[in-house]
Formats: C-alpha cells, sequence, structure tokens
C-alpha cells in the first residue's frame, strides 16, 4: 500500500496545502518518513489524514468558480465502528461547503471495503449541498452493494459509466465537466 500515492498529475493546477480555504491548508509532506497507516500496513505520505483510522483522502483539485472538487480516498471506509462519515463531513466536508462547493467528485477506486451504519449523515451532506451533487467514480463492485444496502445511491451519484471513467486521462476541469455531464443526465 505504500506504493499507492495520491494522483500528482493535477499540481501544476491546484494543491490542497497552498489553498487558504482548505482544511490542508499548511501541511507539510514528507516524502521519507511513513507514518500513517491502514491497519499494519504503512500508507504513502502524501495521503491527507482527517481524523479517521482507516480512511485516508487527497483533495486532488477544487474550482471555486464552479464551486466543484475532486477527492481521492484510500482505505477502509468504516461507518460501523469508526463513524468514518460524520468525521469526513466535519473536517472536510464542510469547510468545503463553507467556502461554496457544492459538487463533489469522490474518486474511489482505492477504497476497498465498505461497512456501513446508517445514512443519517448522508442526508445532511445532500441537504447541505441544495443543488449540488455528489458522484462517487470507480467504485468496487462489492463496495458498490454495501453503499447500496443502506442506499447510499440516494445521495451519491454512482454506477455505470462513472465506474468505467479513465479519469487519469483527464485535465481536472475537464474531468469535472465529464462527471457533471453523466450526473446531470441523470438528475434529468
Amino acid at each position: 500500500m505504500h506504493y499507492i500515492e495520491p494522483f500528482f498529475r493535477w499540481r501544476g493546477e491546484y494543491i490542497a496545502a497552498e489553498d487558504p480555504k482548505s482544511p490542508f491548508y499548511g501541511r507539510e509532506y514528507s516524502e521519507f518518513e511513513f507514518e500513517h497507516r491502514i491497519y499494519n500496513f504503512l500508507i504513502h505520505p502524501q495521503w491527507d489524514e482527517f481524523g479517521s483510522n482507516t480512511l485516508y483522502l487527497k483533495i486532488l483539485f477544487v474550482d471555486y468558480e464552479t464551486n466543484s472538487c475532486a477527492i481521492e480516498l484510500i482505505g477502509e471506509w468504516n461507518d460501523a465502528i469508526e463513524n468514518d462519515i460524520m468525521t469526513l463531513k466535519s473536517n472536510v466536508v464542510n469547510p468545503l461547503i463553507d467556502n461554496g462547493i457544492r459538487n463533489f467528485v469522490l474518486i474511489f477506486e482505492n477504497v476497498l471495503n465498505f461497512h456501513f451504519s446508517d445514512d443519517c449523515y448522508y442526508e445532511e451532506w445532500f441537504d447541505d449541498i441544495e443543488d449540488g451533487w455528489i458522484a462517487a467514480v470507480n467504485v468496487h463492485s462489492h463496495v458498490a452493494k454495501e453503499l447500496q444496502r443502506i442506499n447510499i445511491d440516494a445521495y451519491f451519484a454512482m454506477g455505470g459509466e462513472l465506474d468505467e471513467l479513465d479519469w487519469r486521462t483527464f485535465k481536472p476541469h475537464h474531468f469535472i465537466q465529464k462527471v457533471e455531464k453523466i450526473v446531470s443526465y441523470r438528475l434529468n
């Protein structure tokens, strides 16, 4: 797991540690000291810790003009024991919403498991973004089944074309536009 780095090719467009509106503003990273773990597995030091013991992330891109962001995730999303959704909502999502972000693209391809509790914080997140949306991209089928078990797909656009996006080939603006087009088509 320590070889899996957050996507870095968009750093010319956006760096969360340099964005005064980011919850990770001012954060410094080491390329050599591995301090975070998911269970017994070290993870690359570029991933951001936000309060969960099993889930880490990287805000890859934020566009305040289009009120959109892309967040890459790694680990195990565990609401049953860790209440990861509450921690994510409080420490990352709320600060972004406070700065106008309404459209969230969550890149799930490195989320290996999902353990549910209830959908209260998902519903709250959905209500907080009013006319915005949340899209889950490249969700593993076993993770998607767990998300659907408690109807989280009522709050997240997921599946279909969203699970087949070769998102690394896009520039960040084009990626957000592509996801928005898919989500808008579904909503209409």
